[in-house]
């Protein structure tokens, strides 16, 4: 398993590498393929991305399972190299480290003929790092492959004693303000009112204070204001100019909010109407929000499947397994099919640094890791 890990930590596979992403497709292939899997290459380049490897073992046997993980890295440039009980290089953590652990497991059960009718899907995205868009195409084979499975497993980095049962998803949002432009001698008159930017202090001096609630966050990223502004909300970027003696007459500002379940998410976006529509004088606001990754929502389904791996982590002696505060988690691959199977994520393995140099994973979690993914299949 470490020659394999290292064998693919040496293939450079950063998202916009689409070579390095359809090789490293190629080798997961060729090893999924002795395990009895047919495999099949999903081409993405409509979306300005390399593409996703789909493999299977047909069956009737247990419930359908899913394992999840993804050939790209942030970074890449960093060959595998091993200092006592830890491998660096680009990606051992997240996520080829992860991917080895799916490997080794299913190695195992095939040794002992587990897989024997069992169905399975293994997939491996090509871009989870940089989404293609729009979801509906770049997502399109993962939410097939969710519709028909019961039961998926996430292989991202693991955290000792943790799994995580609920990650938040995302959406954006795009303020919009204007004001009467003229000169700032009658800012605050019956004319000319507060401006733009006074206006956008107010709104978001007010999201700031007033939102607050469990598992929701938000966040302005972005703001362009003055008299003469342009804005790109694509490339979240934007120019403006203005002079001390003029009041603006525009305002833009984009954000995120973050969320784990969808009733408060609209709670959070009324409130936020309501925030806008409290117009200074003369001025106006409007805000738009558009969805982006979607939560995986902390469910029972889930809560039992965490049990299950409890009770097998505590077998074969790795101590007990509880759920991870899911607002320390951001949105991932399985919450696109959150809504359709039971699911866990967080099983890969155990390293730093991920998304930086000096990336690594500890070699001696793999053993116990492995152990526990392959009692955890068997159980189900």
């Amino acid at each position: 398993t470490i020659d394999l890990l290292a064998r693919s930590v040496n293939i450079m596979s950063a998202t916009e590498n689409h070579d390095g992403v359809r090789r490293m497709a190629e080798f997961y292939a060729e090893e999924l393929g002795a395990l009895g899997f047919a495999s099949k290459w999903i081409d993405q380049s409509e979306v300005d991305r390399a593409g996703h490897l789909v493999a299977e073992r047909a069956g009737l046997r247990g419930p359908r399972l899913l394992f999840i993980g993804h050939l790209d890295t942030v970074l890449e440039g960093e060959t595998f190299r091993r200092e006592g009980s830890l491998a660096y290089g680009s990606g051992t953590a997240d996520m080829k480290g992860g991917n080895a652990v799916i490997l080794a497991a299913l190695r195992a059960l095939h040794r002992a003929g587990d897989l024997e009718g069992r169905p399975v899907i293994v997939i491996f995205t090509g871009d989870e790092e940089t989404t293609g868009k729009p979801y509906s195409i770049s997502r399109a084979a993962l939410l097939e492959a969710g519709r028909r499975s019961d039961v998926a497993l996430a292989f991202e980095g693991s955290i000792p004693g943790k799994a995580v049962v609920g990650r938040r998803g995302f959406s954006s949002w795009q303020l919009e303000v204007t004001g009467s432009q003229g000169h700032s001698s009658t800012i605050f008159g019956q004319k000319r009112g507060s401006g733009a930017i006074f206006e956008a202090a107010r709104i978001l001096s007010a999201f700031h204070d007033e939102l607050r609630q469990p598992n929701i966050t938000y966040n302005a990223s972005v703001i362009v204001g003055g008299s003469d502004v342009g804005f790109d909300p694509e490339s979240y970027s934007g120019t403006a100019h203005g002079k001390s003696n003029v009041v603006p007459g525009t305002v833009h500002v984009t954000g995120d909010l973050r969320y784990l379940e969808r009733g408060p998410l609209e709670e959070t976006r009324a409130k936020m109407r309501a925030i806008v529509a409290e117009n200074l004088p003369r001025t106006s606001a409007t805000i738009s929000f558009r969805d982006g990754m979607p939560a995986m929502e902390p469910t029972e389904g889930n809560m039992a499947l965490l049990g299950i791996l409890d009770q097998v982590s505590q077998a074969h002696g790795a101590g007990p397994v509880e759920a991870h505060d899911p607002s320390k988690r951001g949105a991932g691959d399985i919450s696109f099919v959150a809504k359709d199977v039971d699911g866990l994520v967080g099983l890969g393995g155990l390293g730093e640094n991920d998304h930086a140099p000096g990336e690594y994973v500890d070699l001696e979690s793999l053993p116990l890791l492995t152990k526990r993914t392959a009692l955890l299949m068997h159980r189900l």
